[in-house]
């Protein structure tokens, strides 16, 4: 096989959640610039109800005028796109110490006419959890991140406000044969990732983040605190994978642990289309979701440069967790996928909180504490540039042909070095085990793998261009993808399939999109929704809507 020296890209080991974690700060508007409303009401009722706490509302609240606002609002944008945009300029930003804070802080924001928006890690790809085109308060819960394992029960208690990074953290404290189904990313918040579904490499073996969620706590729109027995089966089935910002504010989800080897294996290995890369990302169709549950081997691709010629090209990465041992992988690569070349050097024995830092962009030798911080330094190994991006999703129920992938390679080339990507995820395994109906999130059997395509840019004047790109590729890929409706992912929200109409949105128009994200379990959320929230306090462009009437059902 010919080998070529490729120059260094972020196109490896899931480099795109170090994109997303990557804050660039520009200007915002001066407080005199934004939308002026009389915020005075919320903030004397909220002092008023905070009154008997320990701590006050000057703990807690920041509003245009004071120094930190901006330092506050900007810590968790992670996408420039929205990082000058004036739907990002919230009236109060309210970063709660206590869950008991909470009900005081929903009950003053609806009594004053304020929506609430709810901010856990700050990675919606629309940045609905930190905009608002009327007058609102964030919520951000970033000081709510404790954590409490209980080893003998296999369970833990994760505040909302708590990151990816901080649970494996604290999970590789207690021991090194528990692990948990969350997410690659180590800065997204549990709170986004357990209510959309949330998935990472362990969901072949496990399933989604919120299967294994036995509980939780939340406040709803009349400042009840409730938890699972409180808010009923009903509320408890929406809250894990519809979205919990429709419902209320989540405060703290109960998990169940998971078993994982004391030693688990890694490999990445990169092809361009040079070294035979459509044929192998052809094969990586049929064999990657038909593997045993114990491995994931997921697919990136994007245009690189070929050191020394200049020539442009496609590199294809492969990336692979293995929960068993090393002869084990190499037999099971050597008798179902024997074209991808991978050998013993190519595979790394690591535990599992270094199977974190590795998903995660990070060394595997680095120090684990560099998961616990919200805004850490980008690796040095991967040197990723800071970007605003649009991302679009879908569902491949069947292969796509090698003409197809040909097609693809032609669109990607279209874009320089590090301003595209693709994303491919195996599914299969535990996800085909589970009914489509057993929480909101519905893609299971018969989904051969989850496809991203991204477009990233640096500067203003290129967004046009960019956002006409990755739905010029979306509009490519009509006739090998899922259909009627085309599927797509809460948690990859996409604005284009469809938004709400405010407080006014019918069932018809929601279900635009949330038949997309939902297929027939969308129905049960409308359901669920009018029953909790009937007034449709918690609402947002792409918020599940109140039914009007049985008709709607």
């Amino acid at each position: 096989m010919m080998m070529m020296k490729i120059t260094t890209s972020r196109f490896s080991k899931f480099s795109l959640f170090i994109v997303l974690a990557a804050l660039f700060l520009i200007c915002f508007p001066t407080p005199a610039e934004s939308q002026q409303i009389d915020h005075n009401k919320f903030l004397q009722c909220l002092s008023l109800r905070l009154q008997n706490h320990s701590h006050g509302i000057s703990d807690v609240v920041y509003t245009p005028n004071e120094p930190s606002y901006l330092s506050i609002l900007r810590n968790s944008i992670n996408n420039r796109r929205f990082m000058s945009a004036p739907t990002a300029r919230p009236q109060v930003i309210v970063t709660p110490l206590q869950e008991s804070q909470i009900p005081a802080i929903v009950v003053c924001a609806k009594q004053n006419g304020m929506q609430i928006r709810t901010r856990s890690g700050g990675h919606d790809y629309e940045g609905l959890s930190y905009t608002s085109p009327v007058p609102f308060v964030i919520v951000d819960l970033f000081n709510l991140n404790d954590i409490a394992i209980d080893v003998a029960q296999m369970t833990a208690w994760v505040q909302t406000g708590a990151t990816n990074g901080q649970l494996y953290y604290a999970i590789g404290q207690k021991s090194n044969t528990i692990g948990f189904p969350a997410g690659s990313c180590p800065t997204v918040g549990v709170g986004g990732l357990f209510s959309g579904g949330g998935y990472g490499p362990l969901f072949r073996k496990y399933g989604l983040s919120a299967d294994n969620i036995v509980d939780a706590r939340m406040v709803d729109a009349n400042g009840r605190m409730l938890d699972r027995k409180s808010m009923g089966e009903d509320v408890f089935w929406a809250i894990r994978g519809g979205g919990g910002a429709s419902f209320g504010v989540i405060t703290a989800w109960k998990i169940k642990l998971v078993t994982v080897p004391e030693t688990i294996r890694l490999f990445s290995v990169s092809r361009t289309l040079q070294q035979n890369a459509t044929e192998l990302v052809h094969k990586w169709q049929y064999v990657a979701p038909s593997m045993p549950k114990d491995i994931l081997l997921s697919l990136s691709a994007g245009p690189v440069t070929i050191s020394g010629t200049g020539e442009r090209t496609v590199q294809a990465n492969f990336n692979s967790m293995f929960l068993g041992r090393i002869d084990q992988l190499l037999e099971l690569l050597k008798q179902s996928f024997p074209e991808l070349g991978v050998r013993r050097e190519d595979c790394l024995e690591v535990s599992y909180i270094q199977s974190a830092l590795y998903f995660g962009g990070y060394s595997v030798q680095q120090s684990p504490e560099l998961l616990t911080s919200r805004n850490p330094e980008v690796p040095s190994a991967i040197r990723a540039t800071r970007f605003s991006f649009k991302s679009k999703t879908d569902y491949l129920l069947k292969p796509i042909p090698k003409s197809g992938i040909e097609g693809m390679w032609k669109l990607l080339l279209e874009r320089a070095p590090d301003m595209a990507e693709l994303l491919m995820v195996p599914y299969g395994g535990r996800m085909n085990e589970i009914p489509e109906s057993a929480i909101p999130f519905p893609h299971r059997a018969g989904t051969l793998y989850k496809f991203q395509q991204f477009a990233y840019w640096t500067q203003p004047e290129e967004s046009e261009a960019s956002l006409s790109w990755v739905r010029n590729f979306y509009g490519y890929l009509t006739p090998f993808v899922s259909k009627s409706p085309r599927l797509g992912y809460l948690n990859y929200r996409d604005l284009d399939l469809g938004v709400n109409n405010g407080d006014k949105t019918s069932y018809t128009e929601a279900s635009k999109w949330g038949l997309r994200y939902y297929k027939s379990n969308f129905n049960r959320l409308v359901r669920v929704k009018t029953m909790i929230d009937p007034t449709n306090y918690f609402r947002n462009e792409q918020s599940i809507p109140v039914g009007l009437g049985r008709k709607n059902f």
